[in-house]
């Protein structure tokens, strides 16, 4: 089955239990039990329900999993993931990681002595010199955000295998259709469904998906027991919106892959971030991982009034935190994506002043390149 009918057909998506063509919102938080001695499916939405559970049987299916889990952002996914480890133990991240996990990691983890190293993940021997005799976990995130940084996912597997380490991959750029953490060796594969795999802007939420049974318990007491689940409407609206998901991400890829072409001639862009160039310092390796080279780029101008003045007179795409809606979307990671954390870590991860990612919508090619023609003309 391949994608598009896999997302219309591969999961459920019909009720069975009146034939409905779209499963319905069980807005319900408990449920009569027949037989109070007896075992049933569902006794409360917050161990389970049966829209949220269509949902996580669509996830599980598109990244080719065993077991799948609905949370009620991409950060309680993320966190429930980093809460595995243990007082004492070491996780390895990527230095350029998505700045709400990079706060949870500095914040948060401390507060449990659970130590944390920042590595250029780009670099597999790095990985290799940071792994101690308390490592226990490597989390990727390729493409990273917002640089688009590569990491080599069956090196690291290999690494993790070495040195029985867990293995959790932030896969929200590259979206089940086009990357497969989970058939490389990836234990754990994390999505932000508030982007992609919803594609409209109005949800928040956060997807999980693993083949290990033994994870699997652990997660879902995890997730039972730290109450981030997703709301039923929400599930509902994830589950609209991934019918239409294939044909979102094809056209929105081909309108990255030309914004990147276009960018990368403009003299007013110091630098164009994006796998699917072959100038990206890894792209072969991105390229033989994944199917594309995704929906984001990121450019860089030349500083904060470039692009003050550029982000000004754009009229096509929005301006906003997040990304993987319909319609574009520019962020300043600066001030949005990694206004968590300090401006030196800023610095250290390259997120400069004049850097803006840039998300492509569905919109026709041929408007959003004038565009952006007719807004580069303004940058002084």
């Amino acid at each position: 089955m391949l994608d598009n009918t896999k997302l219309l057909h591969g999961y459920p998506v019909v009720d069975q239990f009146t034939g409905a063509a779209s499963i319905p919102k069980y807005q319900a938080s408990t449920f009569n039990q027949k037989e109070i001695l007896g075992t049933q499916d569902y006794t409360y939405t917050r161990f389970g329900n049966p829209t949220v559970a269509a949902l996580e049987e669509g996830i599980a299916t598109l990244e080719g999993a065993k077991f799948g889990f609905a949370f009620s952002s991409g950060m309680a996914a993320i966190s429930t993931v980093l809460m595995l480890l243990k007082a004492g133990e070491h996780v390895i991240l990527p230095l350029e990681v998505y700045g709400g996990t990079c706060q949870f990691v500095n914040d948060i983890l401390p507060n449990y002595n659970i130590e944390a190293s920042f590595v250029d993940c780009s670099d597999i021997e790095a990985v290799k010199a940071a792994v101690k005799p308390n490592t226990k976990m490597l989390y990727i995130e390729t493409p990273s955000n917002p640089l688009l940084k590569v990491t080599d996912i069956k090196a690291m597997v290999e690494i993790a295998k070495a040195n029985n380490l867990m293995t959790a991959l932030d896969n929200t750029f590259m979206t089940p259709l086009y990357q497969k953490p989970l058939e490389m060796g990836v234990d754990m594969v994390i999505e932000s469904a508030t982007k992609f795999l919803n594609g409209h802007s109005d949800v928040v939420a956060g997807l999980l998906a693993t083949n290990d049974e033994e994870l699997a318990a652990t997660l879902k007491v995890y997730q039972k027991s730290f109450g981030g689940i997703l709301g039923v409407e929400d599930s509902w609206l994830i589950l609209r919106g991934m019918k239409t998901m294939g044909i979102r991400m094809e056209k929105s890829v081909q309108n990255a892959t030309a914004i990147a072409e276009y960018m990368a001639k403009h003299p007013k862009v110091k630098n164009v971030f994006y796998p699917g160039l072959a100038s990206h310092p890894n792209h072969d390796v991105h390229m033989s991982q994944a199917a594309n080279g995704g929906a984001v780029l990121s450019f860089e101008l030349a500083d904060e009034n470039a692009v003050a003045d550029f982000s000004a007179a754009l009229n096509v795409p929005i301006i906003a935190v997040s990304l993987g809606g319909v319609e574009s979307i520019v962020s300043y990671p600066r001030t949005m994506s990694h206004a968590c954390i300090s401006e030196e870590e800023r610095q250290e991860q390259g997120v400069t002043q004049g850097l803006l990612r840039f998300s492509c919508g569905i919109e026709d090619t041929e408007d959003l390149l004038a565009d952006l023609e007719a807004a580069l003309a303004k940058v002084k």
